[in-house]
């Protein structure tokens, strides 16, 4: 449960920390209020929200397994440990 939530906070987080690096990179002052203004974080927020709604949406339609397929759990089999499958 934690790589999906780590995986929401850096998707967020990115736009931020690229506009901190691009204020880094032209040497505009990165901790100067007047370099972050509130529009400009505004902006931000949308562009991360979006990429966050994005990749819910991406992770639920294609990622796991295909509509209508049946999970078989791990068992033993003939003496054997048989790993879950889908099929």
């Amino acid at each position: 449960m934690i790589r999906p939530v780590l995986t929401e906070l850096l998707l967020f987080v990115t736009p931020f920390v690229l506009y901190a690096v691009f204020l880094w990179a032209t040497k505009a002052g990165v901790m100067d209020v007047e370099s972050w203004p509130l529009a400009r974080l505004a902006w931000l927020t949308i562009v991360a929200l979006l990429l966050v709604v994005g990749s819910f949406l991406y992770f639920a339609h294609f990622s796991g397994s295909k509509p209508g397929s049946e999970y078989i759990p791990a068992h033993m089999e003939n003496g054997k440990f048989v790993p879950g499958t889908t099929r």
